[in-house]
């Protein structure tokens, strides 16, 4: 297989884990699986901001060739999305990468971003 070619059942877990991801945290998601240039974070960078809502936003880019993670955030998404979940959430796909799971690694990051920049459900307003 090479670098970010996927057959058409992982496209389709990873895009179910984009919508899911999706509707749990009101964010948009977008994964970029192939070569980055030299400088990645730039280049990764520059992906996002070419993004339709890059404020709601969050960008995953994936060189499996060169072990290249790079996830970008939006300013919008920074608010509910802390550099510390980002970098605990990389660690965790990073050991997926490390043991060829490319596709579950992916799915896994998707839904702890997620879940990370989840706006947390009111129970009740306060009354005064």
């Amino acid at each position: 297989m090479g670098v970010g070619e996927f057959n058409e059942a992982e496209r389709f877990q990873i895009d179910e884990a984009i919508r899911r991801a999706e509707l749990v945290s009101r964010f948009e998601f977008s994964v970029f699986v192939g070569r980055a240039t030299a400088d990645s974070r730039a280049f990764a960078t520059q992906l996002h901001n070419s993004l339709v809502a890059p404020a709601r936003s969050i960008l995953i880019l994936l060189d499996p060739a060169s072990r290249v993670l790079e996830i970008v955030t939006g300013g919008v998404v920074r608010r509910s999305l802390t550099d510390h979940e980002v970098e605990l959430t990389a660690l965790q796909m990073r050991s997926s990468f490390a043991e060829g799971d490319l596709v579950g690694g992916l799915r896994r990051g998707i839904q702890m971003l997620a879940d990370h920049a989840r706006t947390p459900e009111t129970l009740h307003g306060d009354t005064v």
